[in-house]
Protein backbone atom coordinates (compact mmCIF):
# COMPACT_ATOMS: atom_id res chain seq x y z
CA UNK A 1 0.00 0.00 0.00
CA UNK A 2 1.15 3.53 -0.74
CA UNK A 3 2.18 5.88 2.04
CA UNK A 4 -0.46 8.52 2.72
CA UNK A 5 0.23 12.20 2.15
CA UNK A 6 -0.71 12.70 5.79
CA UNK A 7 2.56 12.34 7.65
CA UNK A 8 1.49 13.12 11.22
CA UNK A 9 -0.95 10.24 11.62
CA UNK A 10 -3.22 8.33 9.26
CA UNK A 11 -5.18 5.08 9.09
CA UNK A 12 -5.38 2.68 6.18
CA UNK A 13 -8.64 0.72 5.91
CA UNK A 14 -8.54 -2.39 3.73
CA UNK A 15 -11.97 -2.85 2.12
CA UNK A 16 -10.91 -6.23 0.73
CA UNK A 17 -10.38 -7.39 4.33
CA UNK A 18 -13.94 -6.40 5.20
CA UNK A 19 -15.29 -8.30 2.19
CA UNK A 20 -13.26 -11.37 3.21
CA UNK A 21 -14.56 -11.17 6.78
CA UNK A 22 -18.12 -11.20 5.43
CA UNK A 23 -17.28 -14.29 3.38
CA UNK A 24 -15.79 -16.02 6.41
CA UNK A 25 -18.91 -15.30 8.47
CA UNK A 26 -21.13 -16.63 5.69
CA UNK A 27 -19.17 -19.90 5.80
CA UNK A 28 -20.19 -20.37 9.45
CA UNK A 29 -23.92 -20.19 8.70
CA UNK A 30 -25.71 -23.44 7.79
CA UNK A 31 -27.46 -21.72 4.91
CA UNK A 32 -27.35 -18.28 3.24
CA UNK A 33 -29.04 -15.61 5.31
CA UNK A 34 -29.12 -11.81 4.93
CA UNK A 35 -26.52 -9.95 6.96
CA UNK A 36 -26.99 -6.56 8.61
CA UNK A 37 -23.67 -4.69 8.77
CA UNK A 38 -23.34 -2.90 12.12
CA UNK A 39 -21.60 0.40 11.31
CA UNK A 40 -22.51 2.48 14.34
CA UNK A 41 -19.94 4.79 15.99
CA UNK A 42 -18.49 5.69 12.59
CA UNK A 43 -18.12 2.04 11.64
CA UNK A 44 -16.36 1.20 14.93
CA UNK A 45 -13.89 3.97 14.09
CA UNK A 46 -13.21 2.65 10.57
CA UNK A 47 -15.48 5.10 8.72
CA UNK A 48 -19.18 4.34 8.27
CA UNK A 49 -19.78 6.13 4.98
CA UNK A 50 -16.83 4.66 3.10
CA UNK A 51 -17.65 1.16 4.35
CA UNK A 52 -21.34 1.51 3.48
CA UNK A 53 -20.40 2.67 -0.03
CA UNK A 54 -18.42 -0.54 -0.45
CA UNK A 55 -21.15 -2.74 1.01
CA UNK A 56 -23.92 -1.25 -1.13
CA UNK A 57 -22.61 -3.57 -3.87
CA UNK A 58 -22.32 -6.67 -1.66
CA UNK A 59 -25.35 -8.92 -2.11
CA UNK A 60 -24.73 -10.64 1.25
CA UNK A 61 -25.42 -7.34 3.05
CA UNK A 62 -29.11 -6.44 3.25
CA UNK A 63 -28.65 -3.23 5.21
CA UNK A 64 -26.97 -1.39 8.06
CA UNK A 65 -27.46 -1.11 11.81
CA UNK A 66 -26.62 2.12 13.64
CA UNK A 67 -27.17 3.49 17.13
CA UNK A 68 -28.64 6.94 16.56
CA UNK A 69 -30.89 8.95 14.27
CA UNK A 70 -27.95 11.12 13.28
CA UNK A 71 -25.93 8.11 12.13
CA UNK A 72 -28.87 6.80 10.09
CA UNK A 73 -29.59 10.11 8.37
CA UNK A 74 -25.89 10.62 7.60
CA UNK A 75 -25.93 7.34 5.65
CA UNK A 76 -29.07 8.24 3.71
CA UNK A 77 -27.72 11.69 2.85
CA UNK A 78 -24.53 10.03 1.61
CA UNK A 79 -26.64 8.04 -0.87
CA UNK A 80 -27.10 4.67 0.86
CA UNK A 81 -30.25 2.89 -0.37
CA UNK A 82 -30.32 -0.30 1.69
CA UNK A 83 -32.35 -0.82 4.86
CA UNK A 84 -31.11 1.03 7.94
CA UNK A 85 -32.12 -0.05 11.45
CA UNK A 86 -31.51 2.15 14.51
CA UNK A 87 -30.73 -0.22 17.37
CA UNK A 88 -31.32 2.26 20.18
CA UNK A 89 -33.89 4.77 21.37
CA UNK A 90 -34.98 7.51 18.97
CA UNK A 91 -36.18 10.91 20.16
CA UNK A 92 -39.41 12.36 18.83
CA UNK A 93 -37.76 15.34 17.13
CA UNK A 94 -36.29 12.90 14.58
CA UNK A 95 -39.43 10.89 13.79
CA UNK A 96 -40.47 12.84 10.71
CA UNK A 97 -37.06 12.75 9.00
CA UNK A 98 -36.62 9.05 9.73
CA UNK A 99 -40.06 8.07 8.45
CA UNK A 100 -39.51 10.06 5.27
CA UNK A 101 -36.24 8.15 4.70
CA UNK A 102 -37.82 4.77 5.55
CA UNK A 103 -35.36 4.20 8.36
CA UNK A 104 -36.37 1.44 10.76
CA UNK A 105 -37.16 2.13 14.42
CA UNK A 106 -36.48 -0.09 17.41
CA UNK A 107 -39.62 -0.08 19.56
CA UNK A 108 -39.95 -1.29 23.14
CA UNK A 109 -42.70 0.98 24.57
CA UNK A 110 -46.28 1.53 23.53
CA UNK A 111 -46.14 5.32 23.92
CA UNK A 112 -43.18 5.44 21.52
CA UNK A 113 -45.01 3.30 18.96
CA UNK A 114 -48.09 5.49 19.29
CA UNK A 115 -46.07 8.66 18.66
CA UNK A 116 -44.34 7.15 15.62
CA UNK A 117 -47.71 6.07 14.22
CA UNK A 118 -49.14 9.57 14.70
CA UNK A 119 -46.30 11.18 12.73
CA UNK A 120 -46.57 8.51 10.03
CA UNK A 121 -50.30 9.26 9.70
CA UNK A 122 -49.55 12.97 9.20
CA UNK A 123 -47.02 12.12 6.50
CA UNK A 124 -49.30 9.56 4.82
CA UNK A 125 -46.37 7.18 4.93
CA UNK A 126 -45.73 3.80 6.56
CA UNK A 127 -43.27 3.61 9.46
CA UNK A 128 -41.28 0.38 9.78
CA UNK A 129 -40.44 -0.91 13.26
CA UNK A 130 -38.54 -3.77 14.86
CA UNK A 131 -39.76 -4.89 18.27
CA UNK A 132 -36.94 -5.36 20.79
CA UNK A 133 -37.19 -8.24 23.25
CA UNK A 134 -35.14 -8.29 26.46
CA UNK A 135 -34.10 -11.89 27.01
CA UNK A 136 -31.34 -11.23 29.53
CA UNK A 137 -29.29 -8.17 28.53
CA UNK A 138 -31.59 -5.92 30.64
CA UNK A 139 -30.81 -2.81 28.65
CA UNK A 140 -33.88 -2.04 26.51
CA UNK A 141 -36.67 -4.25 25.28
CA UNK A 142 -39.87 -6.00 26.27
CA UNK A 143 -39.58 -8.61 29.00
CA UNK A 144 -40.63 -12.12 28.08
CA UNK A 145 -44.07 -12.42 29.64
CA UNK A 146 -47.73 -12.29 28.69
CA UNK A 147 -48.19 -8.59 29.52
CA UNK A 148 -45.58 -7.77 26.88
CA UNK A 149 -47.47 -9.86 24.34
CA UNK A 150 -50.64 -7.89 25.09
CA UNK A 151 -48.85 -4.57 24.58
CA UNK A 152 -47.26 -5.71 21.31
CA UNK A 153 -50.71 -6.78 20.12
CA UNK A 154 -51.87 -3.21 20.78
CA UNK A 155 -48.93 -1.89 18.80
CA UNK A 156 -49.79 -4.19 15.90
CA UNK A 157 -53.24 -2.57 15.70
CA UNK A 158 -51.84 0.95 15.22
CA UNK A 159 -52.44 2.27 11.73
CA UNK A 160 -49.45 3.31 9.61
CA UNK A 161 -47.03 1.01 11.48
CA UNK A 162 -45.43 -2.00 9.81
CA UNK A 163 -44.07 -4.55 12.30
CA UNK A 164 -41.26 -5.68 10.05
CA UNK A 165 -38.94 -7.26 12.59
CA UNK A 166 -38.39 -8.61 16.07
CA UNK A 167 -35.00 -9.06 17.71
CA UNK A 168 -32.99 -9.61 20.84
CA UNK A 169 -29.34 -9.22 21.78
CA UNK A 170 -27.11 -11.83 23.40
CA UNK A 171 -25.23 -10.69 26.50
CA UNK A 172 -22.70 -13.52 26.75
CA UNK A 173 -22.38 -15.15 23.33
CA UNK A 174 -18.65 -14.38 23.33
CA UNK A 175 -18.05 -16.66 26.34
CA UNK A 176 -16.91 -20.29 26.14
CA UNK A 177 -19.96 -21.40 28.10
CA UNK A 178 -22.94 -20.96 25.75
CA UNK A 179 -25.63 -21.97 28.26
CA UNK A 180 -26.74 -18.40 28.99
CA UNK A 181 -27.02 -17.69 25.25
CA UNK A 182 -29.07 -20.87 24.78
CA UNK A 183 -31.44 -19.66 27.52
CA UNK A 184 -31.77 -16.28 25.84
CA UNK A 185 -32.50 -17.90 22.49
CA UNK A 186 -35.15 -20.12 24.09
CA UNK A 187 -36.86 -17.10 25.67
CA UNK A 188 -36.80 -15.23 22.37
CA UNK A 189 -38.24 -18.22 20.54
CA UNK A 190 -40.96 -18.51 23.17
CA UNK A 191 -41.91 -14.85 22.72
CA UNK A 192 -42.08 -15.29 18.95
CA UNK A 193 -44.29 -18.34 19.47
CA UNK A 194 -46.68 -16.50 21.79
CA UNK A 195 -47.02 -13.66 19.30
CA UNK A 196 -47.50 -16.13 16.45
CA UNK A 197 -50.37 -17.72 18.37
CA UNK A 198 -51.99 -14.26 18.31
CA UNK A 199 -51.52 -13.97 14.55
CA UNK A 200 -48.53 -11.62 14.74
CA UNK A 201 -45.67 -12.65 12.47
CA UNK A 202 -42.48 -10.89 11.45
CA UNK A 203 -40.56 -10.93 8.19
CA UNK A 204 -37.23 -10.47 10.02
CA UNK A 205 -36.47 -12.33 13.25
CA UNK A 206 -32.87 -11.75 14.33
CA UNK A 207 -30.65 -12.41 17.33
CA UNK A 208 -27.15 -13.42 16.11
CA UNK A 209 -24.34 -10.97 16.82
CA UNK A 210 -20.70 -11.41 15.76
CA UNK A 211 -19.81 -14.10 18.30
CA UNK A 212 -22.93 -16.15 17.62
CA UNK A 213 -22.45 -15.88 13.85
CA UNK A 214 -19.05 -17.55 14.31
CA UNK A 215 -20.03 -20.18 16.86
CA UNK A 216 -23.83 -20.50 16.93
CA UNK A 217 -24.88 -20.30 13.30
CA UNK A 218 -27.92 -22.46 14.05
CA UNK A 219 -29.50 -19.39 15.67
CA UNK A 220 -29.36 -17.37 12.43
CA UNK A 221 -33.18 -17.14 11.93
CA UNK A 222 -34.07 -14.61 9.16
CA UNK A 223 -31.11 -12.23 9.48
CA UNK A 224 -27.83 -11.85 11.39
CA UNK A 225 -26.05 -8.72 12.63
CA UNK A 226 -22.31 -8.55 11.92
CA UNK A 227 -20.46 -6.09 14.15
CA UNK A 228 -16.90 -6.33 15.43
CA UNK A 229 -15.98 -9.29 13.20
CA UNK A 230 -16.86 -7.23 10.13
CA UNK A 231 -13.66 -5.29 10.86
CA UNK A 232 -11.55 -8.39 11.51
CA UNK A 233 -11.51 -7.93 15.28
CA UNK A 234 -12.38 -10.58 17.86
CA UNK A 235 -15.49 -10.38 20.07
CA UNK A 236 -13.43 -11.71 22.99
CA UNK A 237 -10.46 -13.90 23.88
CA UNK A 238 -12.87 -16.78 24.54
CA UNK A 239 -14.19 -16.96 20.98
CA UNK A 240 -12.52 -19.72 18.97
CA UNK A 241 -9.73 -18.04 16.99
CA UNK A 242 -9.64 -20.73 14.30
CA UNK A 243 -11.72 -18.53 12.02
CA UNK A 244 -9.87 -16.50 9.39
CA UNK A 245 -10.54 -12.88 10.26
CA UNK A 246 -8.56 -10.10 8.58
CA UNK A 247 -7.99 -6.87 10.56
CA UNK A 248 -9.11 -4.02 8.30
CA UNK A 249 -7.40 -1.05 9.94
CA UNK A 250 -3.75 -0.15 10.33
CA UNK A 251 -2.47 3.06 11.91
CA UNK A 252 0.73 4.94 11.08
CA UNK A 253 2.77 8.00 11.95
CA UNK A 254 6.36 9.21 11.39
CA UNK A 255 9.27 10.15 13.59
CA UNK A 256 9.59 13.94 13.79
CA UNK A 257 12.55 14.31 16.16
CA UNK A 258 15.39 12.22 17.59
CA UNK A 259 17.58 13.20 20.52
CA UNK A 260 20.30 11.46 22.49
CA UNK A 261 19.98 11.63 26.26
CA UNK A 262 22.52 10.76 28.93
CA UNK A 263 21.76 8.47 31.85
CA UNK A 264 19.56 10.00 34.53
CA UNK A 265 17.35 12.16 32.27
CA UNK A 266 13.61 12.20 33.08
CA UNK A 267 11.24 12.10 30.09
CA UNK A 268 7.82 13.69 29.70
CA UNK A 269 5.18 14.94 32.13
CA UNK A 270 5.89 13.86 35.68
CA UNK A 271 9.26 12.38 34.73
CA UNK A 272 7.81 8.87 34.94
CA UNK A 273 10.66 7.39 32.87
CA UNK A 274 14.33 8.03 33.62
CA UNK A 275 17.08 6.93 31.24
CA UNK A 276 19.37 4.25 32.69
CA UNK A 277 22.17 4.82 30.16
CA UNK A 278 22.81 6.90 27.06
CA UNK A 279 19.65 6.39 25.00
CA UNK A 280 18.29 7.56 21.67
CA UNK A 281 14.73 8.86 22.04
CA UNK A 282 12.32 9.55 19.15
CA UNK A 283 9.22 11.75 19.23
CA UNK A 284 6.00 10.58 17.54
CA UNK A 285 3.40 13.32 16.82
CA UNK A 286 0.34 11.35 18.03
CA UNK A 287 -1.42 11.41 21.40
CA UNK A 288 -4.58 10.87 23.35
CA UNK A 289 -6.13 13.80 21.45
CA UNK A 290 -6.17 11.38 18.51
CA UNK A 291 -7.62 8.56 20.61
CA UNK A 292 -4.26 6.87 21.24
CA UNK A 293 -4.54 5.70 24.86
CA UNK A 294 -2.69 7.62 27.57
CA UNK A 295 -2.66 4.35 29.53
CA UNK A 296 -0.02 3.08 27.09
CA UNK A 297 2.44 5.39 28.87
CA UNK A 298 5.52 3.26 29.69
CA UNK A 299 3.45 0.24 28.55
CA UNK A 300 3.04 0.10 24.79
CA UNK A 301 5.25 -0.43 21.75
CA UNK A 302 5.36 0.86 18.20
CA UNK A 303 7.10 -0.66 15.19
CA UNK A 304 9.96 1.11 13.40
CA UNK A 305 12.04 -0.57 10.69
CA UNK A 306 10.50 -3.91 11.65
CA UNK A 307 11.49 -3.64 15.33
CA UNK A 308 9.54 -2.88 18.47
CA UNK A 309 10.26 0.46 20.12
CA UNK A 310 8.90 0.86 23.67
CA UNK A 311 6.99 3.96 24.74
CA UNK A 312 8.90 5.90 27.38
CA UNK A 313 7.24 8.49 29.59
CA UNK A 314 3.65 9.61 29.46
CA UNK A 315 1.61 9.77 26.27
CA UNK A 316 0.76 13.47 25.81
CA UNK A 317 -2.28 14.95 24.08
CA UNK A 318 -0.48 15.26 20.73
CA UNK A 319 2.91 13.50 21.09
CA UNK A 320 4.74 10.65 22.79
CA UNK A 321 8.28 9.35 22.95
CA UNK A 322 9.84 5.96 22.23
CA UNK A 323 13.25 4.42 22.82
CA UNK A 324 14.99 3.72 19.49
CA UNK A 325 18.49 3.08 20.86
CA UNK A 326 18.49 -0.48 19.51
CA UNK A 327 17.31 0.38 15.96
CA UNK A 328 20.23 0.88 13.50
CA UNK A 329 20.08 3.84 11.11
CA UNK A 330 16.83 5.16 12.59
CA UNK A 331 16.04 8.60 11.18
CA UNK A 332 13.49 11.40 11.19
CA UNK A 333 10.52 10.69 8.90
CA UNK A 334 10.88 6.93 9.32
CA UNK A 335 7.39 5.41 9.26
CA UNK A 336 5.99 4.33 12.62
CA UNK A 337 3.38 1.54 12.80
CA UNK A 338 1.04 2.00 15.75
CA UNK A 339 -1.41 -0.72 14.68
CA UNK A 340 -0.55 -3.23 11.99
CA UNK A 341 2.40 -5.22 10.64
CA UNK A 342 5.98 -4.20 9.86
CA UNK A 343 8.16 -7.09 8.71
CA UNK A 344 7.75 -10.04 11.08
CA UNK A 345 6.32 -7.93 13.88
CA UNK A 346 2.66 -7.03 14.35
CA UNK A 347 0.73 -4.90 16.82
CA UNK A 348 -2.96 -5.77 16.88
CA UNK A 349 -5.92 -3.81 18.20
CA UNK A 350 -6.35 -6.61 20.74
CA UNK A 351 -2.78 -6.22 22.02
CA UNK A 352 -3.14 -2.47 22.44
CA UNK A 353 -6.48 -2.96 24.14
CA UNK A 354 -5.02 -5.43 26.63
CA UNK A 355 -1.94 -3.32 27.35
CA UNK A 356 -3.88 -0.08 27.74
CA UNK A 357 -6.57 -1.53 30.03
CA UNK A 358 -9.25 -1.03 27.38
CA UNK A 359 -10.54 -3.56 24.88
CA UNK A 360 -10.47 -3.66 21.13
CA UNK A 361 -14.01 -2.30 20.59
CA UNK A 362 -13.30 0.77 22.70
CA UNK A 363 -9.89 1.39 21.19
CA UNK A 364 -11.23 1.25 17.62
CA UNK A 365 -14.20 3.50 18.40
CA UNK A 366 -12.00 6.07 20.13
CA UNK A 367 -9.77 6.72 17.10
CA UNK A 368 -10.52 10.39 16.58
CA UNK A 369 -11.53 12.61 13.68
CA UNK A 370 -8.02 14.11 13.56
CA UNK A 371 -6.91 10.84 11.96
CA UNK A 372 -7.46 10.80 8.17
CA UNK A 373 -8.64 7.45 6.78
CA UNK A 374 -7.42 6.15 3.41
CA UNK A 375 -9.50 3.32 1.89
CA UNK A 376 -7.83 0.65 -0.19
CA UNK A 377 -9.17 -1.93 -2.62
CA UNK A 378 -6.90 -4.31 -4.51
CA UNK A 379 -3.95 -2.46 -2.98
CA UNK A 380 -4.97 0.91 -4.42
CA UNK A 381 -6.32 3.90 -2.53
CA UNK A 382 -9.85 4.54 -3.83
CA UNK A 383 -11.14 7.00 -1.25
CA UNK A 384 -9.77 9.45 1.30
CA UNK A 385 -11.69 10.89 4.22
CA UNK A 386 -10.00 13.81 5.91
CA UNK A 387 -12.33 15.72 8.21
CA UNK A 388 -10.07 18.78 8.06
CA UNK A 389 -9.78 19.00 4.25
Amino acid sequence: MEVSEYRRVYANVDLDAIEENIRQMELQLPEPVPMLAVIKTNGYGHGAIAIARELEQNTAICGYAVATAEEALELRRAGMKKMILILGYVFEKDFEALIREEIRFTVFRYDMAQSIAAVAEQLHKKAYVHIKIDTGMHRIGYAVHRQSVEEIIRISRLDDLELEGIFTHFARADETDKSHTAEQYARFDQMIGWLGDEGIHFALRHCCNSASILELGEYHMDMVRAGITLYGLWPSDEVDHQFSLCPALSLYSHIVHIKELSAGEAIGYGGTYVTSKTQKIATIPVGYGDGYPRTLSNQGDVLIRGKRAPIVGRVCMDQFMVDVTHIPDVACMDRVTLIGRDGKEEITMEELGDRSGRFNYELACDLGIRIPRDYYKNGTCIDEMNYFA
